[in-house]
C-alpha cells in the first residue's frame, strides 16, 4: 500500500503507521477560531468556531501521485496548505521524512490554480526568482542551466523572455510548474492546478504532467474536481467528506498500468467503476451540503 488512511472510528483497526511513509499526517484538525472580540460582541457578529477537518491520518510514500476530491468547502485546500506549511495544524501534526512539518520549506513545491506569477518578470526571471530564493549561492552557471532544463521540461523553449501577460493561460501555468519543480523539491502540490484552463489545454496539460511524472517521479498531492483527472493521473484517489468537521471517506486504489494512454484508460476493467464510485461519493456529498444550506 502506498497510501493509508484511518480515522478515529476505525484507528484500532488500522494498527501502526507505515514506516515507509514520505509524508504522514497523524490525527490533524483545523479549527478556525470564530468572532469574540469586543466589536464582534457590539455589533452582535460573533461566530463559533470553524472545524474545517477532524482528525485526519494518512500516510504517502514516496513518488506516488496522490489526488485528494471532494465537494467545494471540505478542506482539500486547507490540508494542502497545512502540508505546504502555509498554514498550521490545530491539533495533530504532518511529519515530511519523520521530521514535523513548521512552515514552507523546498522540499515542497507549490502550484497555484491561479498562476501566481511576478507580471514584471519574464519566464525565465520567475524560475530565477525562486531557484534564488531557495538556493542563494546557487553557482551562475549552474542557475543557467537549471533554468533552462526547466524551460525546455516544460515546453515553452523559445518563451523565456514573455512575460506572463504574453502568454495563454496553459503556458503560464507550464511557468508555475517549472518554478516548483526548478528549487527540487521532493514532494510537488498542486491546487487544482487546471481548474482555470478550458477543456482542450486542461487535456493537453494533463497529458504534459503525465509525461513530467514519468520523468521524475515525484510525490504529487493534488487538489482536483475532475474525476477523469483524479482517474489519469493519480495512483491513488482520497474521497473527503462534506465539511465542517470533513474527514477521509474513502482511499481507492487506481490500478491503471503506466504510462498511461487516455484514449485507451476508459478500456481497463476497472474503470467504470472507480468512476461511478467516484461520482456516487461526490453526488452524496454535495447534495448533503445543498440540502444543508437549504435548512440553515
Amino acid at each position: 500500500m502506498n497510501v493509508a488512511a484511518v480515522n478515529e472510528a476505525n484507528l484500532a483497526d488500522a494498527g501502526a503507521f507505515s514506516a515507509t511513509a514520505q509524508l504522514s499526517m497523524r490525527h490533524v484538525t483545523k479549527v478556525f477560531p470564530g468572532k469574540r472580540d469586543i466589536f464582534s460582541k457590539l455589533t452582535r457578529k460573533t461566530s463559533r468556531d470553524f472545524v474545517a477537518i477532524e482528525n485526519i491520518s494518512l500516510d504517502i510514500e514516496p513518488n506516488t501521485f496522490v489526488s485528494i476530491i471532494g465537494p467545494s468547502g471540505c478542506g482539500k485546500s486547507t490540508l494542502l496548505d497545512m502540508i505546504a506549511g502555509l498554514s498550521a495544524t490545530s491539533a495533530g501534526e504532518i511529519l515530511l521524512n519523520d521530521l514535523p512539518v513548521r512552515g514552507p520549506g523546498p522540499d515542497r513545491g507549490m502550484v497555484f490554480q491561479n498562476y501566481a506569477l511576478m507580471p514584471w518578470m519574464t519566464v525565465e526571471e520567475n524560475i530565477r526568482f525562486a531557484v534564488e530564493t531557495v538556493y542563494p549561492k546557487t553557482d551562475p552557471k549552474q542557475m543557467r542551466r537549471t533554468i533552462k532544463e526547466h524551460i525546455q521540461l516544460v515546453g515553452l523553449t523559445g518563451a523565456e523572455k514573455k512575460h506572463p501577460h504574453e502568454l495563454s493561460g496553459g503556458m503560464r501555468q507550464r511557468v508555475g510548474i517549472a518554478r516548483a519543480l526548478a528549487i527540487s523539491p521532493q514532494i510537488l502540490l498542486m491546487d487544482e492546478p487546471f481548474g482555470a484552463l478550458d477543456a482542450l489545454t486542461r487535456g493537453f496539460l494533463q497529458d504534459e504532467v503525465v509525461r513530467i511524472w514519468e520523468q521524475q517521479r515525484k510525490t504529487v498531492i493534488m487538489i482536483t474536481h475532475s474525476i477523469e483527472e483524479a482517474l489519469l493521473l493519480s495512483d491513488r484517489i482520497v474521497m473527503m467528506t462534506r465539511g465542517p468537521a470533513a474527514r477521509i471517506d474513502e482511499i481507492l486504489d487506481v490500478p491503471f498500468p503506466r504510462p498511461r494512454d487516455r484514449a485507451n484508460l476508459d478500456q481497463h476493467p476497472a474503470y467504470h467503476d472507480l468512476k461511478a464510485k467516484m461520482e456516487e461519493h461526490l453526488f452524496r456529498e454535495t447534495r448533503a451540503v445543498e440540502e444543508a444550506r437549504i435548512n440553515a
